[in-house]
């Protein structure tokens, strides 16, 4: 017998291995935080969580035996949830008990870092002096560094306390939970449940703001942007976009569908025709609105912009918007940006070596100046047609413009101020496409408009290009940051704005969602973000075959859009 393997009693003393390597070595049972502590000092960025043997943990997780161990940070997309959950967290606590008679609704998101939000109920009096008041309380609790506990609620305990609260679609919601109980939250005697993981306790979350938002009822839940800073940055969201906002918001309430819990709710009671109905019905008068926009400018119009981040339905609001320029007497021209790229070689680099295809630097901006300049002067230009199969760009198609024409431009530079500067500002019409909001799960819990796009690319890659959900989900941090840098920052500029979300989509995206996500490989980083969708998913109800109609944005990414081959010319 070897001696050196042997049968030992356990000890009271385990290993967490890090990363690099090195191991922390502490007594069984101990949290997670605790582990941790010796390295904090050495994170660049503030801790919130951990993957423990591939697995994403909270800070209160105990260790029970020995465990890998990888720090999770702000910096990181799991760790910004888990840093904006938590003060939403600590936000509806606080509200709370300082305003038991009004009701609290966290709409969306905003780019400059920050969350969008209503109370219901009468104007306040003194909104400035109620949000410092409220900033202060808030600030208060996490000075205190109060514990954030988790407890086991069963499914009765926890109905007949939103019911208490007067919280009915989260009450109503429950009913469709799989499991016999809920994993809920305390700080104090403030009791609710957020969809996810949190910090462990107040401390944590040590940069936030209030900021009012212009009517008395409304104010912003201010944070850092990038998870990477502690600068909140200055305020800066277009007014018309808070326009598309509160109009998809008023929209919502009149159709009687402001929760996931009222949208499965249409579905059981055979309704949900009607919401797809009013739903697409909300898209066309868009459609028709932006149309009728640019003909009442179509003697300076010449070029129309549409930009916009992935999986944002660029292309079907594109050809939507032909269709009604064309009913309107105006013939669109629609040209491929992507025609424009420069050859594979000249493409830009990461600083890791891979081309960076999100980079406006792909596309040879001289020559699409100069032909989109010379097609307005009513010049014959041949354009440039980009070969994807060899990388190479190749002469293409032959254009005039006539007199009653313009051009539809659709990319995601749509909006750059480096694409098109030889033509003057008023020859241009700007619109940024995206899921600008969507419809919450309950009045504290959003559904972020990134995992809609995400949840919309999922499937669309895994029908129509042959890209697993794990690779699409592998490539999504990559797509972010180019949207982040190229994209974002330039959506106010827009003419005109149009929120591709549909109320209903959640429910018509998740049979082949939830298909493509399980087959996410155990173990992998992938995984914890398709379970974290999956988990999510699970409170919609699936929608019927058929009911998406066939010229819907959906229809993109779902299958079945008979706008797939439409062209104009």
């Amino acid at each position: 017998m070897d001696q050196r393997f042997k049968i030992i009693q356990p000890t009271n003393i385990i290993q967490a291995e890090l990363p690099d390597g090195r191991l922390i070595e502490g007594p069984r049972g101990g949290t997670v935080e605790e582990f941790l502590q010796p390295i904090v000092s050495e994170l660049e960025f503030p801790l919130v969580a951990a993957i423990v043997n591939k697995e994403l943990r909270e800070l209160s997780y105990p260790l029970i035996s020995n465990a890998n161990i990888e720090p999770v940070t702000t910096a990181q997309s799991d760790g910004k949830n888990i840093y904006r959950r938590s003060l939403v967290y600590l936000l509806s606590a606080t509200f709370e008990r300082m305003m038991p008679d009004y009701e609290l609704m966290v709409d969306h998101s905003i780019h400059s870092g920050g969350l969008f939000c209503r109370i219901k109920g009468p104007e306040l009096q003194d909104p400035k002096g109620f949000y410092k008041k409220l900033q202060t309380e808030m600030q208060a609790t996490i000075d205190a560094n109060l514990p954030i506990l988790r407890v086991k609620l069963t499914i009765e305990e926890a109905q007949a306390l939103f019911t208490s609260k007067h919280q009915q679609e989260k009450a109503d919601l429950l009913k469709y939970r799989k499991k016999d109980y809920l994993t809920a939250y305390k700080l104090g005697d403030f009791v609710d449940y957020h969809y996810g993981y949190m910090v462990p306790s107040t401390g944590y979350l040590k940069v936030f703001g209030i900021e009012p938002a212009g009517r008395p009822n409304e104010f912003f839940l201010r944070y850092p942007s990038d998870g990477k800073s502690n600068v909140i940055q200055k305020l800066d969201e277009s007014s018309k976009m808070m326009s598309e906002f509160r109009r998809y918001g008023d929209w919502l309430q009149r159709l009687g569908i402001d929760s996931i819990a009222s949208l499965n709710q249409a579905i059981e009671s055979d309704r949900i025709q009607e919401v797809i109905l009013v739903s697409e019905a909300l898209h066309d008068q868009k459609f028709v609105q932006i149309a009728r926009d640019i003909v009442e400018r179509k003697n300076e119009v010449k070029v129309v912009l549409i930009a916009g981040p992935s999986s944002s339905g660029k292309t079907t609001f594109s050809k939507r918007l032909s269709i009604e320029l064309l009913a309107l007497g105006i013939s669109p021209i629609p040209i491929e940006m992507d025609d424009f790229f420069v050859d594979r070689e000249r493409s830009p680099r990461t600083p890791d070596g891979n081309y960076d295809f999100e980079s406006i630097d792909n596309l040879n901006l001289d020559l699409m100046d100069r032909c989109t300049d010379r097609l307005i002067a009513g010049e014959e230009v041949q354009l440039p047609r980009f070969d994807f199969f060899d990388g190479k760009s190749k002469p293409g198609k032959i254009l005039k413009m006539k007199k009653d024409q313009l051009l539809i431009f659709e990319g995601i530079h749509g909006l750059n101020p480096k694409l098109l500067p030889g033509i003057s500002p008023e020859k241009k019409y700007r619109i940024f496409v995206s899921p600008l909001t969507q419809l919450n799960v309950d009045r504290y819990n959003r559904v972020s408009t990134v995992d809609t796009r995400l949840i919309r690319r999922v499937v669309r890659d895994y029908r129509d290009r042959g890209y697993s959900a794990q690779e699409t989900i592998a490539r999504w941090e990559s797509v972010r940051e180019g949207e982040e840098k190229y994209i974002i920052p330039h959506q106010r500029l827009a003419d005109e704005y149009c929120n591709t979300s549909l109320v209903y989509e959640l429910s018509a995206l998740k049979p082949m969602a939830e298909t493509a996500l399980r087959q996410v490989q155990w173990g992998s980083w992938e995984y914890i973000e398709a379970k974290r969708l999956l988990s999510f998913l699970e409170w919609v109800l699936p929608l019927p075959d058929g009911l998406v109609p066939a010229n819907s944005i959906l229809a993109e990414f779902i299958g079945g859009s008979n706008l797939k081959n439409f062209t104009v010319w």
